[in-house]
């Protein structure tokens, strides 16, 4: 049967359905973003509201809404517009059992080039179907024992919680105040805080083609060495200003600093998770393993920006830093062990690594013994 042909290409489609998505992260980051405005213009000598540093950690959640509550409603409604339009995805059709339905959607996101990749997604789907049809209940117990349930959830609880320390949080709600605090007090942290988003914002967009050009581990531990590094050597120019061994001014030094921490955290540490999130659950596991991790992105984000003005006030920005420093290492000591290369390979090809090859190999084995009874 000849394939219909359509006006815009595969790639223009899923530009159009994550574009549904990335509006409305903009829409959720417009909101973080806006205390870094808010909580300066608070703490002038006239200013009509009182605050406090305790309050601070509070203030974004508090009054956002007063002032952003156009921008926060425009981005998501036009993200909800085009949701209407775009189709259920691949994946949660053949978890439905609905094949036909899924191979029209994956042609129409994907092409006619990667039936491999398909068939073997709705074969593995097919597979599992025969496995748990005699189960009478889930075994929730053995579900949470697997491999490939348990250590892709460790994986990306460890990988968000890299993206919020990194300073992926901090440095969207307390910008002005870690400028001044790194840079000098006198510094004009607006004009600052402006060029680092201008270049948060190009290397986000450098960071898509980056991204696919090399390999997912290459990627998230070069970003994450650079921003353990750039951690460190804050905290190094830092003391050294404050203890006078460094009496040197220079602008330029601590400049260079920050532009190399952003830089690692917009180009790998906060985009990296949401890509590697989308190829290391199974697909029977998606929905519950995905609710799981990312429910630890919101309790980490908010311990982030809850603790950073008391960690400022009790250990000063260097000792702030040299913790952060601590717990991403550990992130990635952790990713290290646990994080599969991903990188053009299928979603079933990183599961079956997972799962351990010997198992894999016994339940194959299992259900050709199963076909050859049912024959």
């Amino acid at each position: 049967m000849a394939k219909k042909k359509t006006r815009f290409s595969p790639f223009l489609k899923q530009c159009f359905v994550t574009s549904a998505v990335g509006i409305n992260l903009i829409g959720h980051g417009a909101v973080v973003g806006f205390s870094a405005v808010l909580l300066p213009q608070l703490h002038q000598p006239d200013s009509g509201i009182p605050t406090s540093k305790e309050a601070d950690s509070w203030i974004g959640s508090l009054l956002s809404w007063r002032r952003t509550v156009l921008v926060c409603l425009f981005l998501p409604f036009i993200s909800l517009v085009m949701t209407l339009f775009t189709p259920e995805s691949p994946s949660w059709l053949v978890s439905k059992g609905r094949y036909n339905e899924c191979r029209e959607v994956f042609h129409w996101l994907r092409g006619d080039e990667e039936e491999q990749e398909l068939e073997a997604m709705i074969q593995a789907r097919i597979n599992f179907e025969k496995t748990v049809k005699n189960q009478k209940k889930l075994d929730v117990v053995a579900t949470v024992r697997k491999r490939e349930f348990y250590k892709p959830i460790i994986l990306m609880v460890h990988a968000y919680a890299m993206g919020q320390l990194s300073g992926g949080a901090s440095t969207t709600a307390y910008a002005t105040t870690i400028v001044q605090l790194i840079m000098n007090p006198d510094v004009n942290a607006d004009a600052w805080m402006i060029a680092l988003d201008t270049q948060r914002i190009v290397v986000n967009t450098l960071a898509i083609y980056i991204i696919n050009r090399f390999k997912r581990r290459t990627m998230i531990f070069a970003s994450g060495g650079l921003c353990v590094a750039s951690h460190l050597a804050i905290v190094a120019y830092v003391y050294s200003k404050q203890t006078g061994f460094l009496t040197y001014e220079a602008i330029w030094i601590p400049g260079i600093l920050l532009n190399l921490h952003f830089f690692s955290v917009s180009g790998g540490m906060v985009p990296l998770p949401s890509v590697i999130a989308g190829e290391v659950f199974p697909l029977e596991y998606r929905s519950m393993a995905g609710s799981i991790s990312l429910a630890s992105v919101a309790g980490t984000m908010f311990l982030v920006l809850k603790t950073f003005p008391g960690l400022v006030a009790s250990v000063g920005i260097t000792g702030t830093y040299l913790v952060y420093a601590g717990l991403l290492t550990y992130c990635l000591m952790v990713i290290w062990f646990l994080m599969p290369e991903t990188r053009g390979r299928t979603l079933q090809e990183i599961e079956d690594e997972y799962r351990g090859k010997t198992v894999v190999d016994e339940e194959r084995q299992s259900l050709k013994q199963a076909g050859t009874t049912e024959r």
